[in-house]
């Protein structure tokens, strides 16, 4: 199977590509800029995560004859001269991956000919849509559960591709593993895993496949205590683990009430040091209702994987400029701002973000606490090398989000953490 993204493209690019090669403005140089309109109901900031997904799609960017073997016919022959000899030769600009975004942050710049970027808006989009979707949703989770650690598990609900994008995005917002298998060989990410009802109904009693278990896992292993009665599976497990079991797992039920009934039971049975896990339909509500309750780790799975209720970030790849002059879109709905963007996020003295100001076509006046936000990505067609990796840009987020304001980290409705500011050219 071919890894080429070339075919991860909306037939109308090709129409417009054949298009603009006819009248000869295939040429003119170009910018894009990558931007969401606004941020999904309820949400006070975005996390820009794809980035790296994004390069490496750039760099694969390649038609083949057998990819352009349906097109003859439908496309003209400089049309298809034009595709077999595709490489993108222009720059990239962006947020950095872990990098805050708000509406109108240019999260990504494309410069070129109108024919080497415009190919490139679909693949573009699907990546950073979906990946800044996860991790923003993540992130959230990760906040509401103060510093208890989030296992990613929600493979079993998504496209088997998404899953991996999802795991990495989920990690680079801070959960602390994952259950996908590929996720942790292709991105460096620890993988954790427990086990499911099917295991323990596979043996003749709950006490034998906990005997199972703990003889193959050893005592510091996670058993899953909610099969069938939850008081008589912590006894169990306890009995057959000794108080030095790993800790148990609840995965249904009231769980708030079920932690503290779990925990004062452990605790009455010596097993004092044994954790409780929580999994099953959680999402960042969830986990902060749960903030008083004695929990040690949440396994979340289908929230995450669907950007708990905003499975897109809401990304457009927009025209702004040709040749040097500003264009933009001036329909009622759906406006843009013509000219490229110069992005720096402002700060108080006490490192607290105030505005994210948008220059057009310049930086904006220097201000001490300011902070320029897009870093050098793709120059002549080249990844820049050194780039962040996902250690690095996990924890840029770490950092960036202590800059919010404390009610930008709130899970209520309200404005973006950080209003954005464009300055007119």
């Amino acid at each position: 199977m071919s890894t080429s993204t070339a075919l991860l493209t909306d037939r109308y690019e090709l129409t417009m590509l054949q298009a603009a090669l006819a009248d000869g403005t295939a040429q003119r140089r170009c910018v894009f800029e990558v931007f969401a309109r606004r941020l999904p109901e309820g949400r006070r900031y975005g996390v820009v995560a794809g980035t790296a997904r994004v390069l490496d799609a750039l760099e694969r960017f390649r038609f083949s004859e057998e990819d352009l073997a349906p097109f003859t016919g439908a496309l003209d022959e400089r049309t298809l001269d034009f595709l077999r000899s595709y490489r993108f030769g222009g720059d990239v600009d962006g947020y950095p991956e872990g990098e805050l975004f708000f509406p109108g942050s240019p999260v990504l710049t494309v410069t070129g000919t109108f024919a080497e970027a415009v190919v490139l808006e679909t693949v573009v989009l699907s990546i950073l849509n979906h990946d800044c979707a996860i991790a923003s949703a993540a992130a959230r989770m990760v906040t509401a559960a103060r510093e208890r650690p989030l296992v990613e598990m929600g493979s079993r609900r998504t496209h088997e591709g998404a899953a991996v994008a999802a795991a990495r995005a989920a990690y680079l917002a801070g959960f602390a593993s994952t259950s996908n298998l590929r996720a942790g060989a292709e991105h460096g990410i620890p993988t954790s895993g427990t086990a499911a009802h099917a295991f323990t109904l596979l043996h003749d009693s709950e006490e034998d496949a906990f005997r199972a278990q703990v003889r193959a896992l050893g005592t510091g292993t996670t058993l899953l205590v909610d099969t069938y009665d939850i008081t008589r599976g912590i006894e169990t497990a306890v009995r057959v683990a000794g108080p030095r079991l790993g800790a148990v797992r609840i995965d249904s039920g009231d769980l708030a009430v079920l932690a503290v009934q779990a925990r004062a039971q452990l605790d009455s049975l010596g097993a004092t040091s044994t954790g409780v896990v929580l999994s099953g339909d959680l999402d960042e509500y969830a986990l902060a209702a749960l903030a008083a309750a004695p929990v040690d780790r949440y396994g979340v799975g289908t929230s995450l994987v669907t950007g708990s209720g905003a499975p897109t970030a809401g990304m457009v790849y927009k025209l702004v400029e040709v040749e040097g002059r500003p264009v933009a879109k001036r329909s009622t709905s759906k406006t843009t701002q013509g000219g490229r963007k110069v992005a720096v996020r402002r700060h108080r003295p006490t490192g607290t973000a105030t505005e994210e100001v948008l220059g057009t076509g310049r930086a904006p006046e220097p201000e001490d606490g300011d902070r320029v936000l897009q870093v050098p990505l793709v120059r002549a067609g080249r990844v820049v090398e050194d780039l962040p990796t996902l250690e690095e840009s996990r924890e840029h987020l770490r950092r960036a989000l202590v800059t919010l304001p404390w009610d930008g980290l709130a899970l209520s409705r309200g404005e973006p953490a950080v209003p954005t500011t464009v300055l007119p050219a």
